[in-house]
């Protein structure tokens, strides 16, 4: 087995991959506790004869369920907005820039 280093861009990378994906996990988590927690709350307060089916009820847990979608996308997808990288393209141009001046 390969001896890992840890100042190894591999490791740094790998690492900061696991850290984008346990943050997703923690988000994702929140996102269903607090949801599920706020439509207990509605359907306690429903008056006889009212459903729980309404829109009303569903827009928080839909609009921010597409963040969630476009989060695990930018986690799970490699080159989605912005692309891996962009952080070095960016890196690199910046330094061109100011060799120029």
């Amino acid at each position: 087995m390969e001896n890992i280093n840890k100042d190894d861009i591999r490791y740094r990378e790998a690492e900061r991959q696991v850290n984008k994906i346990k943050k997703f996990y923690v988000f994702t988590f929140i996102y269903f506790a607090v949801n599920i927690f706020i439509l207990y709350l509605n359907y306690r307060e429903l008056k006889p004869n009212e459903t729980i089916w309404q829109l009303k009820y569903f827009s928080l847990p839909f609009f921010w369920g597409l963040g969630v979608v476009f989060y695990a996308m930018r986690v799970f997808i490699p080159r989605f907005i912005l692309g891996s990288n962009w952080e070095e393209k960016k890196i690199k141009e910046l330094m061109e820039k100011e060799k120029e001046l």
